[in-house]
């Protein structure tokens, strides 16, 4: 964990606590101490104007974790009746996000001034490259008027000074479908009729402002009611955690799950079908076929791309298929990955029970004092292919279509790694036949899946643990000798 990013550490924290007041049995009764426990009365407040209001942050922070929206927080009600709630709940949260306006900056609107560094010069580019008058010459230098603003750029590419500066909103900024919009008090808030639950919103927050609404307490309730619980872990998971992960199987195991499977064998699956599905439509004439692996890239075509969704593959995701095997076995069927979108796969899709991220596995490990490097290893297996194990890399799901169809098809492929303003809107294009590919792999998070928003370490530190992995694998088979289901 980053001790130094202090909304990360505190997030994280919430959820450690949730699970070590689950697990004395008291949750319902010593809930509402969890805000004094983390910020003591000899607590010095490191952001806010005192500890009074940390901890009204930090209880907010405590009802994301157990679930709870705290836009409907009334205040008076005790963190205990919030456990309770959570505890004996049978449906799981709807809306995945949560704004805990106490935490909220309530910045101004984003907008461009003029610094210091103005030298007041005489050919005055930055009002010259303005187009809608928004750039005036006051007591000896550049003055911008924010009402006139567009916010376009012009003058700051202009000054020869770098004198003109962009201040954002961080969240509204990384929203890719403006999705976050201000209330009347500036404080953010979420459209979840745009919203594609892509978690950018919540990585971007410098105050930790948004968060997700866990769904840990469900899982712990499930685990200690003794269900036949199934942990599907994701192949972005690999290189996560200190360990290997035929040992982090075994952790996982002694967190209480009664089962591990990896995500990849869907993936295998997701390949050969996708696989088979590219090549019937291009025989029909389609001009391409767009995977569907990332949740908030199918979010994105449902609410604001429609000219695509002709395009999407119809194809299973691999968390779908693993779903479906592991319902057929009977079993509660938990989703363990690196996103925020994957709750509302999981939403859509009656086989996936609960879905967790690894920052709250790894708060159910140091709970419980779990330690994975120090866990015996458990055996993969071994049928699993290389390609399936590299689904959390950009790029990873298009080379296993093209692999299983080698030799049988030919086709040009690319891969979106980020979805921002800019690829929306390249995107938007694509829909009138702009791009030179018969097969597009999109992903939300910047490098794949291991760039997600809940993901523990930079994708520069798992990557060679995923090769690796990749390497020990088998080879995808041919997808269109023998069709999967």
């Amino acid at each position: 964990m980053n001790l130094d990013n202090k909304a990360i550490y505190f997030r994280r924290t919430a959820l450690r606590k949730i699970v070590e007041t689950f697990d004395k049995g008291n949750l319902q009764t010593e809930a509402y101490r969890i805000p004094y426990e983390v910020i003591p009365p000899d607590a010095k407040s490191s952001v806010r104007c005192c500890i009074y209001k940390e901890r009204a942050v930090f209880r907010a922070r405590t009802l994301a974790a157990l679930g709870c929206s705290v836009e409907e927080d009334d205040e008076a009600t005790s963190l205990n009746d919030y456990a309770k709630e959570a505890l004996t709940r049978t449906c799981i949260p709807q809306k995945p996000l949560t704004v805990m306006d106490i935490a909220c900056h309530a910045c101004r609107r984003a907008r461009h001034i003029v610094t210091e560094a103005c030298q007041g010069c005489l050919a005055r580019p930055c009002q010259q490259a303005c187009q809608f008058g928004a750039v005036n010459f006051v007591d000896g230098r550049s003055s911008i008027d924010p009402e006139k603003c567009k916010n376009c750029g012009a003058c700051q590419r202009a000054c020869p000074y770098n004198a003109v500066t962009f201040i954002p909103v961080p969240c509204e900024q990384a929203c890719p479908v403006d999705a976050i919009r201000k209330a009347e008090n500036d404080v953010a808030e979420i459209d979840f009729d745009k919203c594609i639950a892509c978690g950018q919103c919540l990585e971007a927050c410098p105050f930790g402002a948004i968060m997700e609404r866990s769904q840990l307490i469900d899982v712990l309730n499930q685990i200690k009611k003794g269900a036949p619980v199934v942990a599907m872990i994701a192949p972005s998971i690999v290189g996560q955690f200190d360990c290997t992960l035929p040992q982090l199987i075994t952790a996982i195991k002694k967190a209480g799950f009664a089962c591990v499977t990896e995500v990849a064998l869907g993936a295998d699956i997701t390949t050969a079908n996708e696989a088979r599905e590219l090549v019937e439509r291009l025989g029909k004439g389609v001009k391409f076929m767009t995977t569907s692996c990332c949740a908030a890239w199918v979010q994105a075509v449902k609410k604001h791309l429609p000219a695509l969704k002709e395009f999407i593959s119809l194809t299973k995701t691999p968390a779908g298929y693993t779903a479906e095997l592991e319902k057929q076995k009977g079993r509660v069927t938990v989703f363990i990955g690196p996103c925020v979108s994957k709750r509302a796969e999981g939403m859509d899709d009656p086989n996936i029970d609960y879905v967790m991220t690894y920052e709250e596995l790894a708060a159910v490990f140091e709970a419980r004092s779990i330690t994975p490097s120090q866990c015996e290893e458990t055996a993969l297996d071994s049928k699993i292919s290389g390609e399936a194990r590299y689904y959390g890399v950009t790029g990873g799901v298009a080379q296993a279509v093209e692999n299983a169809i080698a030799g049988k098809k030919t086709f040009k492929k690319e891969a979106i790694s980020g979805l921002d303003k800019k690829t929306i809107a390249l995107l938007t294009t694509y829909a009138k036949g702009t791009g030179n590919f018969q097969l597009l792999e999109v992903m939300n998070c910047k490098g794949g899946c291991i760039g997600g928003p809940c993901t523990l370490k930079p994708q520069a530190q798992v990557i060679t643990s995923i090769k690796e992995l990749v390497e020990r694998s088998p080879k995808v088979p041919c997808a269109l000798d023998k069709k999967i289901k």
